[in-house]
């Protein structure tokens, strides 16, 4: 075959102009596909970390925030509270925590990164009820054996102070830890960690 006749420079012009316009149209259509897999702002919202102030809680009180649609709380917890933690643990399902429902830096006797303060997700481990601060030693409602903790009303469930589940109740795990980091003393941050050197 010849090739008299046929402006070579021209068809090479040609074939990149066609390859530059495939490569624009196939990044058009790719484009909004990609970019509708990307989480809405909204969920972005959502997911991101909360900052909850702690300098003015009082020992023994909780405050209670929302992260990823889930309640959590941070109580300031007395020394009377951190040494009724440590009696009783025999009624406890787990007391060491072996099951892996808080970081690596909670897994301690108070599951905290600070035995003063805990943060807990709460959120039954049971069917996701939200159980209630009951800090009162042996109420009436809840008998003679209650030393403070955490009761849920939807099916009894009960949970010491470091959110550690007691034996013959509906939940099978103690409830969980959520990452969280300190921020000087009047803050901590919930859904951030920081690494530990």
């Amino acid at each position: 075959m010849s090739n008299d006749g046929v402006d070579l420079n021209r068809r090479h012009i040609l074939t990149v102009a066609t390859s530059l316009a495939s490569a624009v149209g196939v990044g058009a259509l790719a484009y909004p596909f990609l970019a509708s897999m990307k989480p809405s702002e909204r969920a972005r919202a959502e997911g991101a970390p909360v900052e909850i102030a702690i300098g003015k809680l009082e020992p023994g009180e909780l405050v209670k925030v929302v992260w990823r649609g889930q309640p959590v709380g941070v109580i300031r917890r007395t020394p009377e509270m951190l040494e009724r933690m440590k009696q009783g643990t025999t009624q406890l399902l787990d007391p060491e925590s072996g099951e892996a429902q808080q970081p690596v830096y909670a897994a301690n006797e108070f599951r905290s990164r600070k035995p003063e303060y805990m943060v807990l997700s709460l959120t039954c481990t049971h069917l996701g009820c939200s159980p209630s601060f009951r800090p009162e030693v042996a109420p009436e409602d809840l008998g003679p054996d209650w030393k403070g903790g955490f009761y849920c009303p939807c099916h009894g469930s009960r949970f010491d102070f470091a959110g550690r589940v007691y034996r013959n109740v509906p939940a099978p795990l103690n409830l969980k830890v959520p990452p969280h980091r300190f921020v000087g003393e009047d803050a901590v941050i919930v859904g951030e960690d920081e690494e530990i050197s």
